[in-house]
């Protein structure tokens, strides 16, 4: 009987322990360009930890640029119907809140943020059938310069879509880089200024610009269904694999340029009609850069002297 009595005992207090660890759970701001800086904010019961082994739980994330520096429970892929997103064929949502749709032209790559410190560029891929006046676009790949380093993502061209087959493909300075196929997974640039951590094995990660982006991206293909509906008629040969993105960003400037960037700006008058179903958004040739990782747009404004550590 009191070998039962322990035992309960022992029990209750490790029951206990684990409750109390559980609702200490938190997430301290160590970001020190966010208005929430050295705040530590509890996470809510239902998600109290920041990560999940299973996708499609939702975890506890805390917005540490927005006060009163609250937390939420958030799934860790990019929301397509909020601030920051650029999905589908590409439907932007801008800093402002606006939806518009920006084209550009197939296999071509266009400035998505220019920053004095950053520049985000995007890979176009798509195709034109017969009797139509503009290309249907995706992004495929995106490439980064951030404190004198290179660094890209893409989804690799297939054929047909296999959710056991991992279509992202990354390089750092010029180098492949290669990302084991683990949940959870975390790889780290030399001098950590550049993470990146699978959500799942295959095709969704969260990539971190020290100090400045957080990017939730997917790859995903067009399904049968979205070229029923929007009748893309993609050919048999191509699924067109591309990405869905979400960025948040820290300590933008005043002068951010880009598709998606210039609608952080305070003082920015969005060209994008209000009340249309499809509000384009044009101006390729002030975007179009050389190449994904060049910063030669006209209306670029990184500096590799200000890129530098």
């Amino acid at each position: 009987m009191e070998i039962s009595k322990t035992l309960l005992l022992v029990i209750s207090l490790v029951a206990a322990t684990l409750f109390l660890q559980t609702k200490a759970a938190g997430v301290y701001c160590s970001n020190r360009y966010t208005r929430c800086y050295r705040e530590y904010i509890q996470c809510p019961e239902e998600c109290p930890s920041t990560t999940a082994m299973n996708s499609n739980n939702k975890v506890c994330y805390a917005d540490c640029d927005r006060p009163p520096c609250k937390s939420q429970c958030r799934m860790r892929k990019p929301n397509c119907n909020r601030p920051g997103s650029a999905c589908y064929d590409p439907r932007f949502i801008g800093g402002d809140g606006i939806v518009f749709y920006f084209h550009g032209k197939s296999n071509e790559e266009f400035s998505l943020v220019s920053d004095s410190d950053l520049q985000i560029n995007g890979r176009f891929i798509g195709h034109r059938p017969a009797g139509r006046d503009r290309d249907f676009t995706w992004i495929q790949a995106l490439g980064f310069l951030f404190n004198s380093h290179k660094f890209s993502l893409e989804a690799a061209k297939s054929a047909s879509w296999n959710n056991e087959v991992d279509h992202l493909r990354f390089t750092f300075d010029g180098q492949d880089l290669s990302v084991p196929e683990e949940t959870l997974f975390t790889w780290y640039s030399p001098n950590k200024d550049i993470k990146i951590e699978r959500v799942t094995m295959r095709n969704s990660v969260i990539v971190t610009i020290k100090d400045k982006a957080e990017i939730m991206v997917n790859v995903v293909p067009v399904t049968k269904e979205d070229d029923r509906i929007h009748n893309y008629k993609v050919p048999s040969d191509d699924c067109f694999a591309h990405l869905e993105v979400q960025f948040k960003f820290f300590n933008l400037s005043p002068n951010v340029d880009g598709i998606l960037g210039r609608t952080y700006k305070p003082d920015f008058q969005n060209p994008a009609k209000s009340g249309v179903a499809m509000p384009v958004v044009g101006g390729e040739d002030s975007f179009k850069t050389s190449s994904l990782l060049s910063n030669d747009c006209k209306t670029c404004i990184f500096s590799e002297s200000q890129g530098r550590d």
